[in-house]
């Protein structure tokens, strides 16, 4: 009588251990985010405890970087301008793209998607080429201010190389991400529900206010994130439209990274841009009420 195989590849983990198809098909997706945005953030985290000289970094952990950002004035000036200017840009994109957004949800009909790949044309293009058209309409020998000389009015000093200039460079950058935000949460909404409103004494605004615009809040407060968010770390748009009295926080990171080559310092800057992002994030996701914007869970 022969005793039983008991070595390693006669038990059943040594032929082949059958994983879940679920983990298959999530697995590619989360070494990519591993791989692409753990590790990068992680990177930066650990060379924002170190120092840079001479365009290199050295390991020497210390909260330097950390005390010079908050610290020196200068970096507090381009933070608070940066969270300014992404407010304001917000809440202009908010205000045009509601209407828009409602407009083609509820009258677009067959149109509804023809008008929303058409909010997408600008895209088509790089961002370069798009703020340099721009330059073409707003600059001092655009097409406003020619426009104004021809008809003998002083030109608008304000339309370039201004703050202005870098909200309004923003603002058309940027409306995209909020008129489809909003569009795909009207989408859904059953535009019945003002006709109730209405039969029961309210008027078009405050059925606006009472019904359309809690019944979506999600949408709105995506739009929100997708606009305050990359506005707060834009620097391109700042550099060519804003000028010197725009420096963004944007643009000072990535001097850190490029002409003054301190990325010790860049890495802080690129740690305290992440956690203002959360922030954000979070207070915009405290003030979503999934039944109250029409989630009523599973199963339900």
């Amino acid at each position: 009588m022969t005793a039983p195989d008991i070595s390693p590849l006669a038990t059943p983990a040594a032929k082949g251990v059958k994983l879940p198809p679920a983990v298959l098909l999530i697995a590619p997706g989360v070494v990519f985010i591993i791989c692409t945005l753990l590790l990068p953030l992680l990177a930066i985290v650990v060379f924002s405890f170190w120092k840079t000289e001479s365009y290199e970094l050295y390991m020497d952990w210390n909260l330097d970087n950390y005390r010079v950002l908050f610290r020196e004035p200068a970096y507090r000036v381009f933070l608070l301008r940066s969270i300014l200017g992404a407010a304001v840009t917000a809440v202009i994109c908010l205000f045009y793209a509601w209407p828009v957004a409602y407009f083609i949800a509820r009258h677009g009909g067959r149109y509804r998607l023809l008008l929303v790949l058409l909010l997408a044309a600008p895209f088509f293009t790089g961002v370069i080429l798009r703020i340099a058209a721009l330059q073409g309409i707003l600059g001092p020998g655009g097409l406003i201010n020619m426009g104004l000389g021809m008809m003998g009015l002083n030109p608008i000093q304000a339309l370039m190389y201004t703050p202005v200039a870098a909200t309004l460079g923003h603002v058309y950058l940027f409306m995209p991400f909020m008129v489809t935000a909003i569009y795909l949460s009207l989408v859904n909404f059953e535009f019945a529900l003002l006709e109730t409103a209405k039969i029961n004494g309210a008027g078009p605004f405050r059925a606006f206010i009472e019904v359309t615009w809690p019944l979506n809040w999600i949408g709105t407060a995506i739009g929100l994130i997708l606009v305050f968010i990359p506005c707060l770390a834009s620097a391109v748009t700042p550099r060519f439209l804003g000028g010197p009295k725009a420096t963004s926080f944007g643009m000072s990171l990535g001097q850190q990274f490029g002409e003054t080559g301190t990325w010790a310092l860049g890495s802080a800057m690129s740690v305290v841009l992440f956690f203002a992002s959360c922030a954000v994030v979070v207070i915009m996701g405290m003030s979503v009420n999934p039944r109250r914007s029409g989630f009523t869970g599973p199963g339900r």
